[in-house]
C-alpha cells in the first residue's frame, strides 16, 4: 500500500457512483480542481484533463446521477476516529435573478444584498468540522442540497440532521454548531428525538424562562418559571459557575452558567444557556458586545472548551465563500433544478478529495511558495495538477461517436416554459396575553 492509496480507493469508488456518464463527468471534477479562472461551464473543457469535446460538459451533468445517500455513507468512512463528532449546519442562496425559465426560484435571504434579498434558490449544508489541529478552516459537507419552495430552512436541517446521524457510529458523543437563526424553541422541538447535542448562539434580545414554582394544589401546573431577558441581563439571578479565562489574542474571557432554562413554546427541554464576555475593552473604551450560547442536550465538554468549539462553526461560512469562488459553484446557468442539485454533489466531492490531498501537496507547491504543514483548501487546489498527474485517474479513454445528423426537418422548435417566482407569506403569531 503507498501513500496514494486512500486517495485512489476513494476517486474509484466515488467515480463508480456516477453511473451514467460517468467518465466525462469525473474528467469535469478534475477540470474544476485545477482550473483556478473560469466564465462559463464550457472553459472546463480547455482543461489538459478534459478528454472531451466542449458539449461534454453540459451531457455530463444532464447524463449523471451522483446518488447522495451512497455519497454520504462514503464520506463518512473518511471521518477520523475522534473523542466525539463534531457537525455544522448553516444555508445559503445560489443567486437566478434573469433565469425566468429556472423553476422553483423565490426570494432568498443575503446579507451583503442591498435589499438584504436576492431571487435565487436556498441550499442547506451539513458538514463535518475537523478537529483544531487542522487549520485553515477545513470543513466536510456531508449533504449539500436545495430548500424547495415548500420546505423552510429549518425543517431541511432537521431532516439532514437525522440522516447523517443515522449513519454515525451510536457509541461517539455527536455535537452540532448552529447559528443564531437555529437559537428557536420550535428548531429544539423538532429535533428533540435526535440523540445529538445542540450548541447554538441565540439573539440577545431573547427571552427564557425557568423552573415552574411547585405545584400550589389548585389550577394548572405553571409550566414557566421566572422570565430572563438576554438584553436585561444585570436582573438575572446569580450564575450557577462563572469561569475566567486568559485567552492569547483576546485577553481576559469571562464565562458565565445559568442552568435549567427552557423556550416559551419548549417547556420540557431544557437548556444551559453561557454568556461569554471579553473583558478587554475597545480602543474608543467601549465593552464588546457579549456572546449568548445555549446548549441543549448531554454536555460532555467542559465550560471553558464550549466557546471555542463554538468558533469552529465559522468553518461552513468559509467552504460557502471557497465553493462559490475557488470551486465555481454558482457559476453554470443550468435551466432545471435537477441539474443544479447533480453539480451541487459534485462540489462537494471535489472538496472530500482536496482533504484527503492536502498531506500529499506539500511537496507540490510553486517556485515562490515556503514549504507549509497546516494548508488552507485553496492552496491545496493550486497544486492538485501535479498530484493528478502521478495518481492518474480512473476514467476510459473516449469512443467517437461519429457526426450528429443535427435538427430533423419540419421538428418544431418550442420557447422554453417560463415559471413564476414563488412568494411565500409572513405568517404572523399570534401575540401572547401579558401575566
Amino acid at each position: 500500500m503507498n501513500k496514494y492509496s486512500r486517495l485512489e480507493n476513494f476517486r474509484h469508488d466515488t467515480y463508480e457512483m456516477l453511473v451514467k456518464g460517468k467518465d466525462a463527468t469525473f474528467q469535469l471534477m478534475d477540470s474544476v480542481m485545477t482550473t483556478e479562472n473560469a466564465r462559463s461551464l464550457a472553459d472546463f473543457s480547455l482543461s489538459p484533463f478534459f478528454h472531451r469535446q466542449w458539449c461534454s460538459t453540459y451531457e455530463a451533468i444532464k447524463d449523471c446521477r451522483p446518488n447522495s445517500n451512497k455519497l454520504m455513507k462514503r464520506y463518512i468512512q473518511e471521518i477520523d476516529t475522534l473523542e466525539y463528532t463534531l457537525l455544522g449546519i448553516d444555508h445559503t442562496q445560489w443567486k437566478f435573478e434573469d433565469s425566468p425559465t429556472m423553476k422553483d426560484r423565490g426570494y432568498q435571504y443575503s446579507s451583503s444584498s442591498i435589499n438584504s434579498s436576492v431571487i435565487g434558490q436556498g441550499y442547506s449544508t451539513i458538514a463535518w468540522l475537523p478537529p483544531l489541529n487542522e487549520k485553515g478552516s477545513w470543513a466536510l459537507p456531508l449533504r449539500h442540497e436545495r430548500i424547495t419552495s415548500f420546505e423552510n430552512p429549518l425543517g431541511k436541517a432537521t431532516w439532514q440532521l437525522r440522516q447523517v446521524c443515522r449513519k454515525l457510529p451510536e457509541n461517539k458523543p455527536k455535537l452540532v454548531v448552529l447559528d443564531c437563526e437555529y437559537g428557536n424553541g420550535k428548531f429544539i422541538k423538532q429535533t428533540a428525538d435526535i440523540e445529538i447535542s445542540k450548541l447554538i448562539r441565540v439573539r440577545s434580545n431573547l427571552c427564557l424562562y425557568g423552573n415552574p414554582p411547585a405545584y400550589s394544589g389548585r389550577g394548572r401546573p405553571k409550566k414557566h418559571g421566572a422570565k430572563l431577558k438576554l438584553n436585561q441581563c444585570d436582573h438575572f439571578p446569580h450564575a450557577h459557575e462563572i469561569l475566567e479565562m486568559e485567552d492569547s489574542s483576546l485577553g481576559t474571557i469571562r464565562m458565565s452558567k445559568w442552568k435549567e432554562l427552557h423556550f416559551y413554546n419548549a417547556p420540557s427541554q431544557k437548556l444551559t444557556l453561557f454568556k461569554i464576555e471579553r473583558l478587554k475593552q475597545k480602543k474608543t473604551g467601549a465593552l464588546h458586545r457579549p456572546l449568548w450560547l445555549i446548549w441543549v442536550g448531554e454536555q460532555f465538554l467542559s465550560s471553558s472548551n464550549i466557546w471555542i468549539q463554538y468558533s469552529r462553526r465559522f468553518g461552513v461560512d468559509h467552504w460557502y465563500r471557497f465553493a462559490k469562488q475557488r470551486l465555481h459553484w454558482t457559476l453554470p446557468h443550468f435551466r432545471t433544478p435537477e441539474s443544479c442539485q447533480r453539480w451541487s454533489n459534485l462540489i462537494v466531492n471535489i472538496t472530500w478529495q482536496l482533504w484527503l490531498s492536502k498531506d500529499l501537496v506539500k511537496e507540490y507547491h510553486l517556485p515562490w511558495q515556503k514549504p507549509q504543514q497546516n494548508l488552507t483548501p485553496g492552496r491545496v487546489a493550486l497544486s492538485m495538477t501535479s498530484l493528478l498527474m502521478d495518481i492518474g485517474s480512473p476514467t476510459l479513454s473516449p469512443k467517437s461517436r461519429g457526426k450528429s445528423h443535427g435538427w430533423p426537418k419540419g421538428r418544431k422548435r418550442n420557447k422554453a416554459k417560463v415559471y413564476p417566482m414563488v412568494k411565500k407569506r409572513l405568517s404572523k403569531t399570534k401575540k401572547r396575553p401579558k401575566k
